[in-house]
């Protein structure tokens, strides 16, 4: 049922799924001054000994790392935003590069196609609504998709049993 004040439906599922990452700004910050104080201080012996061009081939290993470090974090840019209401599911991807995908379902005939394996768990999660099947929670570990799927499937189980009211 609509919100009289809004004119909108209430929200009865709403999550935004990012890329993992357990390394902070601070911890790239450490990883690379270690990586760059080693490589230095390697630098420096085989400078000393006259193997001066092992110098350079240090510093290329230091670049490299902080480009790989770089591209990494941009990747974590992008996400998933997935929202429940009475009428619709929404699902909205945004690559890290800024490009977005949306898809709009009915939760009536929306259902959740599961792939599990028997030792890792949760591996693949779809929504499938009349011949359209879309993959979502690609971010995360298996047990937090696994918890994911189960919130998410409790909300169209919601929407599916429609608009509820309740009297004062």
């Amino acid at each position: 049922m609509p919100d009289i004040e809004t004119g909108r439906e209430p929200t009865l599922f709403s999550a935004i799924i990012t890329p993992h990452r357990s390394l902070s700004s601070r911890g790239f910050l450490l990883v690379m001054l270690l990586v760059g104080g080693s490589s230095f201080a390697a630098g420096l012996v085989f400078y000393l000994i006259g193997a001066w061009p092992v110098v350079g081939f240090l510093g290329l290993d230091v670049l490299l790392v902080y480009w790989a470090f770089r591209a990494n974090y941009r990747a974590a840019a992008a996400f998933e935003e997935v929202t429940v209401t009475a009428s619709e599911l929404r699902l909205r991807k945004v690559s890290h590069r800024g490009q977005t995908a949306e898809w709009t379902l009915n939760p009536v005939w929306t259902t959740l196609d599961r792939e599990t394996h028997e030792d890792f768990g949760l591996l693949q999660l779809y929504l499938v609504s009349r011949g359209k099947r879309v993959p979502v929670a690609a971010f995360l570990a298996p047990k937090e998709r696994e918890s994911f799927a189960t919130a998410l499937s409790a909300a169209l189980g919601e929407a599916k049993r429609g608009p509820t009211r309740t009297l004062h």
